[in-house]
């Protein structure tokens, strides 16, 4: 029986100095292959829709200014009673205040009537001086006229409220005290400010703006309201109007914005709330928020070609609902790696998710 043997009889190869570096090679390659790392990741496509830009501004819930009413006192005089307090709920007719008359104030009353009782004595003596043709009409009208005056006079006190000793000041209106510039035992002076009521019911979010953000926004622009400490209510509003000077103590812009009538029992008054003042949309390139990583405050993100990640710059815009707009070397319909992305480096070897 012939024996075959196994080994290869390199002799008969002329190339044989060249063939066996070349299997070595080719070996290391395949090796190579089946060695290299790769990381599954899953994929979403980029999309292109409009989407609408916000600017969030910050603010407290004020009173509409147009429904606030100063209250004030028309003379001297001691404040004897305070029956409410900064920040309280009045009904029409409530008790405010109760002010004793200034006794300076109260003599011009008295003196007053005098001066009234006197010009109708004296008006009846010219008048029974004239029946015995010992006056003249002239003077019976020049004793009228100081009846008027002298009752045109008293009459004037008595709308300042000087007919009385003390006066009950009561509320003209239904509202809240925003302002109270009275405490009990104060002396006040004619034409005192005592306090302010504004009115429940209208309330205004007044919100700071940066300047360069006004461009933006114009009356009419929609705006979502909410307080900073009650972030479950969101009130839907739209700014009213727009400042045309810069606050010295913000330094930004004053926008106002009413709150529905409907909607105040929801609020307090003073608090601070948030706006989210929604711009005008413009068509862009969308991808999932998670697609978006940072290097040095560079945004960037992987695409899949050829079951490689390829690293591309990206320039982010909006970010809302779990999404973001971006523009770089995309279009839509390319896939993005929203999964695993952080484990990547450009051109390592991926496996998509099915």
């Amino acid at each position: 029986m012939k024996t075959i043997n196994p080994q290869i009889n390199m002799a008969h190869y002329p190339h044989r100095r060249l063939f066996i570096p070349y299997l070595l090679m080719l070996c290391c390659t395949f090796s190579a292959f089946a060695d290299e790392p790769s990381v599954l990741v899953e994929t979403a496509p980029v999309m292109e829709k409009s989407i609408a830009d916000t600017l969030e501004a910050y603010g407290t819930l004020e009173p509409d200014q147009d429904q606030v009413l100063s209250l004030s006192l028309p003379h001297a005089g001691l404040i004897n009673r305070v029956w409410v307090r900064l920040g309280q709920r009045v009904e029409a007719g409530d008790r405010l205040l109760e002010v004793v008359i200034a006794p300076d104030a109260r003599m011009q009353y008295l003196q007053a009537q005098s001066a009234v009782d006197f010009a109708r004595r004296e008006l009846t003596r010219k008048q029974h001086l004239l029946e015995d043709q010992l006056a003249t009409r002239a003077q019976v009208d020049a004793a009228q006229k100081s009846l008027n005056d002298a009752n045109a006079t008293l009459q004037a006190l008595q709308k300042r409220g000087l007919n009385v000793a003390q006066e009950t000041l009561r509320a003209p209106m239904k509202g809240i005290i925003t302002r109270l510039d009275v405490s009990q035992g104060q002396r006040v002076q004619a034409d005192t400010t005592a306090m302010l009521i504004a009115a429940e019911t209208k309330l205004i979010a007044r919100l700071g703006v940066e300047p360069e953000d006004l461009k933006d926004i114009r009356p009419g622009t929609p705006v979502t309201i909410t307080p900073l400490f009650v972030p479950d209510v969101t009130i839907e509003s739209t700014i009213r109007e727009i400042h045309a000077m810069i606050d010295p103590a913000t330094q930004l812009v004053e926008v106002l914005a009413a709150i529905p009538e409907k909607e105040v029992n929801r609020l307090v008054l003073g608090s601070r709330v948030r706006g989210r003042i929604q711009l005008e949309s413009r068509t862009s390139l969308i991808v999932p928020r998670s697609a978006v990583l940072t290097d040095g405050g560079n945004a960037y993100l992987y695409t899949i070609a050829d079951d490689r990640a390829r690293r591309i710059p990206v320039q982010t815009w909006i970010e809302q609902n779990g999404v973001i707009a971006v523009s770089g070397s995309l279009k839509p319909g390319d896939r993005v790696v929203v999964t695993g992305n952080y484990e990547l480096a450009d051109g390592m070897a991926v496996r998509e998710t099915h």
